[in-house]
């Protein structure tokens, strides 16, 4: 019938709180450096960020993985670091290192950034979503992401990665007003950012904030749950129709608070949250699905248990609406063929 309307997206079907059998699948970093067609896309590439800011390669980056696994969500190829990149930070991808950034620790250091040039600077970005809207396969959604404020502002302050993040949580109590300035300024600059992609063709959006579970419960509230409420709040007015996962990694019990007060459809959950509590327990005002959480170890072990352990999870999440992920991202020395064997397992339905 002409007129018939066309069948949702399995994974926007979850997010408005409809249980999906199998689940839809997606992997965090399923693009990536485990795949061979990545790793020649990379040589040809000065550094990791031109490589996010060039279309033509960002768009073939994102849909290597469509190409090998059936996927029900293709996920923008980029970095979390490119608001802090686009508010004037200095930062660059050492090979070997990850992350250096001149760090930001004092007000003269605040005020070299700003959001003047933002939508500028990240412009490439906006495009490598807009052909990717076109691209993706039918039933296959396209998720715009970025990272959390308190996040961005860990990687400013430490000034690299770091298990600790000593220097942003010291700061934050010497001088909670100017990293509330910092906090503020990265909150309007993700929401503007994350709105752009929106606007751009994305379907549905993931928030990370990967350092969360450095901060106890007050701190949680202040620098990551707030900021995260204020951004999915302003999200949830301009684009209504766009479902926001969020993912506060580490934080543990406190996902009850981000389900409750956090205000997104759906929660992404790390490997540390057994799967079975979090159906049970993580409720929310509008916060149905849940999203997760293979350890990605598991793809580095034998066949049998990692899709045991997918069993497990599938069978822990099943009394909720559903989309299986790993608790972080694909490790770099995982081979596509676990990958393959994991996927071909979830769509069989053999549970």
């Amino acid at each position: 019938m002409p007129n018939e309307p066309r069948p949702q997206k399995p994974l926007l079907a979850v997010l408005s709180g409809h249980r999906v059998d199998p689940p839809p699948v997606w992997l965090m970093r399923q693009a990536g450096r485990y795949l061979e067609e990545y790793r020649e896309i990379r040589k040809r590439t000065r550094d990791f960020l031109e490589l996010c800011y060039t279309p033509d390669l960002a768009v073939e980056v994102t849909l290597q993985p469509l190409r090998r696994f059936a996927l029900d969500a293709a996920i923008l190829f980029s970095d979390i670091l490119v608001v802090p990149h686009a508010l004037g930070a200095e930062i660059e991808f050492v090979e070997g290192e990850g992350p250096c950034v001149r760090p930001v620790r004092d007000a003269s250091d605040l005020a070299r950034l700003d959001l003047a040039h933002l939508h500028e600077r990240l412009a490439p970005v906006y495009e490598t979503v807009r052909r990717l809207r076109s691209a993706v396969p039918e039933k296959v959604a396209l998720i715009g992401f970025a990272g959390a404020p308190w996040t961005l502002a860990a990687y400013l302050v430490e000034g690299r990665g770091s298990k600790e993040f000593l220097e942003p949580r010291l700061l934050a109590r010497r001088d909670p007003n100017l990293f509330a300035r910092m906090i503020d300024l990265l909150t309007e600059a993700v929401t503007e950012f994350l709105s752009a992609q929106v606007e751009a063709g994305a379907e549905a959006l993931q928030l990370f904030d990967s350092w969360a579970g450095v901060l106890p419960e007050a701190e949680l509230r202040r620098w990551c749950l707030d900021p995260a409420r204020r951004i999915v709040s302003i999200l949830r007015r301009r684009h209504p129709e766009v479902p926001i996962i969020l993912f506060p990694r580490g934080v543990g019990a406190s996902l009850k608070l981000f389900a409750s007060e956090g205000g997104a459809q759906a929660l992404s959950l790390d490997t540390s949250v057994p799967m079975a509590w979090a159906a049970a327990e993580v409720y929310g005002p509008g916060c149905t699905a849940l999203q997760g959480n293979l350890d990605p170890v598991a793809l580095l072990g034998p066949e049998p248990d990692l899709l045991a352990e997918a069993r497990s999870i599938l069978r822990a999440g099943a009394s909720r609406p559903h989309i299986f992920n790993l608790g972080h991202g694909v490790l770099p020395m995982t081979a596509p063929e676990r990958v393959q064997a994991l996927v071909r397992y979830l769509k069989s339905g053999d549970v």
